[in-house]
């Protein structure tokens, strides 16, 4: 056996189990942890909802209106006396539809166009960079409520209603990455490797793909982790505000609008999509942070 095999048979031997690199994250990142333990949670039941759920979230049942929580109604029923328990756990499918597709769509979108912008530079970066400022100028919230009353316009079916929810809070999220990803990119197009690539003849998709794109891996998943949360809580307020997924959908903001004018006498119909809600995007968001501790050598080394 050569040398060289010897070396990587030790170095097998002596990386760490799977099990030892959790044991490791967890006494490291205990908040993160807990964030990772929210997310699998609520991915769970979104995944499992269709078979786990105790009733139809839907369908109303008016002899049960108002049943305060109990058996058999865990979280008791709201004003067309469909179950809460049931309709949180199928909200949960909305939120995290809502919340992985804006947030892999919209941070892929500014990783390629911020990775492009930084390659070329010259006056495609100028143009890029100051179309960015124009919609960084306005608050997340503002530009999604915009976006989605100009796409809201158009009479759609209650189906279709979630999709005009993405495309709204989609957009926002695109130059917010691209301004990060472009930050990095800028440093990695300085690196000698990158000047080689080109004197070897290699081509600007070549260069961009194999030596540019890996080496902003790790922004990128801080990205997506940290706009996973935002997006939960921005497709609940839009629905609170009567802009997003609309009935019968179940959808945590939708639940929290449809109890305004009962949550005096009839308080846990909104206490409970307002704790699934906030312990969503509590988990993620201290989910994010760990990613960003965990990616980041600055902060690894300490």
């Amino acid at each position: 056996m050569t040398d060289t095999s010897v070396d990587q048979l030790e170095e097998l031997r002596d990386r760490p189990s799977l099990g030892k690199r959790i044991q490791v994250f967890a006494r490291k990142q205990p908040l993160g942890t807990a964030g990772a333990v929210v997310v699998i949670l609520y991915n769970l039941i979104a995944i499992l909802a269709p078979w786990i759920v105790p009733y139809d979230p839907i369908t109303n049942s008016y002899e049960h209106q108002f049943t305060p929580p109990g058996w058999p109604f865990i979280f008791g029923t709201d004003e067309w006396g469909r179950d809460i328990l049931s309709r949180v756990m199928a909200g949960s499918r909305t939120a995290l539809f809502v919340g992985f597709t804006c947030a892999i769509v919209g941070a892929t979108t500014g990783l390629v166009l911020g990775v492009g912008s930084a390659y070329f530079g010259g006056k495609i970066d100028l143009i890029f960079q100051r179309i960015i400022d124009i919609f960084m100028a306005f608050p997340l919230i503002v530009m999604a409520l915009s976006i989605v009353s100009i796409t809201r316009a158009a009479k759609v079916s209650t189906d279709a209603s979630i999709y005009f929810v993405i495309i709204a809070i989609t957009i926002p999220f695109i130059p917010r990455c691209a301004r990060v990803v472009r930050s990095s990119a800028l440093a990695i197009r300085e690196i000698p490797y990158v000047d080689a690539a080109r004197a070897n003849g290699f081509s600007d998709s070549r260069i961009i793909l194999r030596h540019m794109v890996p080496n902003v891996m790790a922004p990128y998943l801080i990205m997506i982790t940290a706009f996973v949360g935002e997006a939960i809580l921005l497709e609940a307020s839009l629905s609170f505000l009567g802009l997003g997924v609309q009935d019968p959908l179940p959808a945590w903001g939708l639940m929290l609008r449809n109890a305004q004018e009962f949550i005096r006498s009839e308080p846990w119909i909104a206490i409970y999509p307002g704790i699934a809600i906030s312990l969503g995007v509590f988990g993620f968001n201290l989910f994010g942070d760990a990613v960003r501790d965990a990616l980041d050598p600055r902060l690894r080394s300490q």
